[in-house]
């Protein structure tokens, strides 16, 4: 089954819906890289959608864990005393959480049990890659799989983050650490990326839509 692997969202709602249109679940395994939340004008939608999403499709999705749900996390939980969270976005989705009449503690179970990658024998997909640090694992480690923006660890597996958004609209490969960076700004105004690999990881497609008007807080 080929892979269709989608970058940093932020609360774009209508413009995941728009990417959405690109794909087809009887032939490409869904793969989100994170980042669902924060600073777009439509985050709990995203996350009821990548809720709805999930449950629609168990065998043929996974949104993996972003640093925007890792804080969302902490924040919930009572593990961020200095509402990092809250300065980072965090206060906006808070916002529009409480104006449906929702509450944030509802979205904690699906949030706690995002995964931290996904990965098959010829690709490995995360939030913001795997380094040369010695524990990329921990959900603290500023170079870690969650936070990282330094040089990424060639491994034996192509690597598909995002996390660091690139400025000209398109996803970037780069073939010292054989790794695309499919972040191209969403929240920023930019577009809403997404590659199509094959299972072995060869590129096949890249599709971007342009940020919707309605995504960007007013």
């Amino acid at each position: 089954m080929d892979l269709f692997i989608i970058g940093d969202i932020h609360g774009c709602w209508n413009t995941f819906q728009k990417l959405l249109e690109n794909w087809t679940p009887n032939k490409e395994f869904l793969i989100q890289v994170g980042d669902l939340v924060d600073r777009g004008a439509y985050n709990p939608q995203m996350l009821q959608t990548a809720k709805t999403l999930q449950r629609k499709y168990p065998d043929k999705t996974c949104f993996l864990r972003g640093n925007h749900e890792q804080m969302m996390i902490d924040y919930l939980l009572g593990k961020d005393p200095v509402k990092n969270w809250i300065r980072n976005g965090g206060s906006g989705t808070l916002e529009q959480i409480r104006q449906l009449g929702l509450t944030p503690e509802s979205f904690l179970p699906f949030l706690k049990h995002l995964p931290f990658h996904w990965h098959n024998e010829h690709v490995f997909v995360s939030h913001a890659g795997i380094s040369h640090t010695e524990d990329p694992y921990a959900p603290l480690n500023p170079e870690g799989i969650l936070w990282n923006r330094s040089p990424l660890k060639k491994l034996s597996q192509m690597q598909v983050i995002g996390h660091t958004p690139l400025p000209k609209g398109k996803a970037a490969y780069d073939p010292h650490s054989n790794s695309w960076n499919i972040d191209t700004g969403a929240y920023r105004g930019v577009c809403l990326t997404g590659i199509k690999l094959d299972e072995k990881g060869h590129f096949l497609k890249e599709i971007n839509i342009p940020t919707a008007e309605q995504d960007l807080p007013q």
